[in-house]
């Protein structure tokens, strides 16, 4: 276990950050460029989830160690089961071993797929024989993971007969399944909503004439935005090239929800720059449904209870079964620092109280998970003396996220 980290933050905080390019696109465009024969893409996410994918794909047969990269878990399962000749064992970390997976397979099972259960059902480990896959018709509950939706939709271009899902429920991140339709066009394929709740997606998959080129990631610009509105620098202004509007990333919305907590967005040539705005809270708690775009929701909750902004913040299930539970990380974490939440099984509160901090404040523990890391870093300009265990694990997304900020204090 490493040092904790010393979060120093800079007082003038000027300058220009370039982001790590969007791990989600990232991981669905190498599957698509597997699938078609295409070219790689163009401006990989440097980060522990994609080199996790591109090996996966690279070793192909075997066991193949996925690590703690869910999204390459859930992707790599539908593409080797749907890869005739594959013959591989799918694991990973002890987390990524108790996280659930068996929606997905009973999904692939219908299919055809010869997927089994290596250790515990509903869990990685998992052993794939890959065959070709009939497609169809195909059920799926959607109120838990949008990446069982979208493993299914990215396969679906190989299978005999296309794919037809039909959704069960309310959907969750429905803007990243709006992501893997767009990815999937980009690559030639028929795919669309043919309703609110089926997906249709035909049989047939080109590659595009010219590499795909990843945009840089709107999560990763999230923990920026939570540093213009917590630094006391007045004149604060961050420019972050190589975000679009419109943007294929459903957490493009982070302009609007940090637009109430006094950050503004201005669209360039190159990107955005960001620069202290008027705050435009409301009187009673702020209320936001966060199922469409959950993994904004920890530096949501970090920066406006520092600004002491009352909030409810719903649509949080998905939270309980990420990197960590990350309800249960932010209500202790946040206690740390002297701040109350309360919390249910897909939602955080928080009322503003006088609870003063303990006199040592104790390092933010990460439970391996890159999120925390980053939306605790900038509370740090409201405890300069925070410390963060295992800062480290930021690899996961953003490998330069402490030197971008070590660049812009000298």
């Amino acid at each position: 276990m490493s040092t904790p980290l010393p979060v120093i933050l800079p007082q003038r905080l000027r300058g220009t950050v370039h982001l790590p390019s969007s791990k989600s696109l990232s991981a669905r465009a190498l599957v698509l460029a597997a699938i078609s024969g295409g070219a790689l893409p163009l401006h990989l996410s440097d980060c522990d989830d994609t080199r996790a994918m591109q090996a996966a794909l690279q070793q192909g047969q075997g066991l193949i160690d996925i690590q703690a990269a869910g999204t390459a878990m859930r992707f790599a399962t539908a593409l080797f089961a749907a890869r005739p000749g594959a013959d591989v064992t799918l694991t990973g970390t002890a987390r990524m071993r108790q996280r659930p997976i068996g929606i997905l397979v009973d999904a692939l099972r219908s299919l055809g797929a010869d997927i089994r259960y290596a250790d515990c059902d509903g869990c990685p480990p998992l052993h794939i024989c890959g065959r070709r896959l009939r497609g169809g018709r195909v059920t799926m509950r959607a109120t838990v993971s949008s990446q069982y939706i979208s493993a299914l939709l990215l396969i679906a271009p190989s299978l005999d007969e296309g794919l037809t899902l039909e959704l069960d429920g309310a959907i969750a991140s429905r803007p990243y399944i709006d992501m893997t339709l767009g990815l999937l066009t980009a690559y030639g394929a028929r795919a669309q909503w043919q309703d609110g709740q089926t997906l249709r997606v035909e049989p047939g998959l080109s590659a595009p004439d010219r590499p795909f080129e990843i945009e840089a990631d709107w999560s990763a610009a999230s923990y920026w935005y939570e540093m213009v509105a917590l630094a006391p620098d007045s004149e604060a202004a961050i420019c972050l090239p190589r975000l679009r509007q419109p943007s294929l990333q459903g957490d493009s919305v982070v302009a609007e929800l940090f637009r109430p907590l006094g950050v503004h967005t201005e669209w360039t040539a190159e990107g955005v720059r960001l620069t202290k705005g008027r705050r435009e809270c409301p009187s009673g708690p702020w209320e936001v449904d966060f199922s469409q775009c959950p993994d904004l929701a920890q530096t949501l909750v970090v920066t406006a209870a520092l600004l002491q902004v009352p909030f409810r913040f719903t649509g949080l299930a998905s939270l309980r079964i990420k990197e960590t539970d990350r309800i249960a990380a932010l209500v202790a974490e946040m206690a740390k620092l002297g701040i109350v939440l309360t919390s249910s099984s897909d939602s955080i509160s928080y009322h503003p109280a006088a609870v003063a901090p303990p006199p040592c404040l104790a390092p933010i523990r990460t439970y391996d998970d890159h999120r925390m890391a980053m939306a605790f870093a900038p509370a740090a300009y409201r405890f300069p003396d925070l410390l963060v265990a295992n800062a480290e694990v930021v690899s996961k997304s953003y490998p330069s996220f402490w030197e971008d900020i070590q660049s812009l204090l000298r």
